[in-house]
């Protein structure tokens, strides 16, 4: 067996590691989304902020799975604990990420709640956010990283002590976080628990972190979300979340049943809202 095969089998051995966790966080969420519509986390700081990990998991843990296993062979020895490590520093910046989500979420649901009116205007102020940002040269700094890690790999091999792993994961983790933090406050208008928006989410993070022309691909999703924050005055269920149409937010309690297709919201029930 060549040097070169057996390269290939550690680096796909790792990915596939990274990934089979992604997919198990998945599983946990289609199963779980049920009991997100019986309003059992309502109020639950701690079990909304378990859900949003789980959730970070199964949508970022794809697109850095490759840094994941490059890292985990930076050393002759412990790729294994050395990619775990890395992971889980990576995890819990975003697992962090939640606490502001959480509080924006709460927020934004005692708004709409008081004044109903205000939801096409916060869901607007919501796309415009992260249209603006999709365009600027901070956006652009982050993705680079997060695009090309070598550099960010060299850096990691400086560091030292038993943590050393987990703050490099962690590191990263905050490129990515700044690189994609505005996509994820799209979850604010979608909602949390919408399986279609997390998985179009998450295929947007992978494609602008993995595909050639990804830098582009962010920027028209900058564009196609500032025509959102005009079009959702005319269409509000475009925003389910925040006017009437789908859940309530990072609360995890939905209006509907979760029986239907919008993060547990029947399409009907969202298109009869918006009238």
């Amino acid at each position: 067996m060549t040097r070169t095969t057996v390269t290939v089998r550690h680096r796909t051995r790792h990915t596939g590691l990274v990934l089979l966790t992604a997919a198990a966080a998945w599983a946990w969420v289609v199963l779980r989304r049920g009991d997100m519509g019986s309003g059992t986390m309502t109020g639950d700081l701690l079990a909304s902020m378990v859900t949003w990990t789980i959730m970070m998991t199964a949508m970022m843990l794809p697109a850095t799975a490759p840094v994941a296993s490059l890292y985990a062979r930076t050393g002759p020895v412990h790729e294994g604990p050395r990619m775990i490590a890395f992971t889980a520093g990576y995890v819990l910046v975003w697992a962090a990420a939640g606490l502001p989500a959480y509080a924006l979420a709460v927020g934004a649901d005692q708004v709409t709640t008081a004044h109903p009116t205000a939801g096409t205007a916060a869901a607007a102020a919501v796309f415009a956010v992260n249209g603006v940002y999709q365009l600027t040269p901070f956006k652009d700094f982050c993705l680079t990283k997060c695009r090309s890690p070598l550099g960010l790999l060299l850096r990691y091999a400086s560091y030292h002590g038993p943590s050393r792993h987990v703050r490099a994961g962690a590191h990263h983790g905050a490129f990515c976080l700044g690189c994609c933090w505005s996509l994820m406050l799209l979850l604010t208008a979608f909602g949390v628990m919408n399986l279609w928006a997390m998985a179009g989410l998450a295929t947007v993070v992978a494609a602008e972190k993995r595909l050639p022309r990804g830098p582009l691909l962010a920027r028209v999703v900058g564009l196609t979300s500032l025509a959102l924050a005009i079009a959702v005055f005319w269409a509000p269920f475009l925003a389910p979340n925040l006017t009437g149409g789908g859940m309530t937010g990072m609360r995890g309690l939905p209006l509907c049943d979760g029986s239907g297709v919008h993060g547990g919201c029947d399409l009907t029930v969202v298109l009869a809202s918006a009238r």
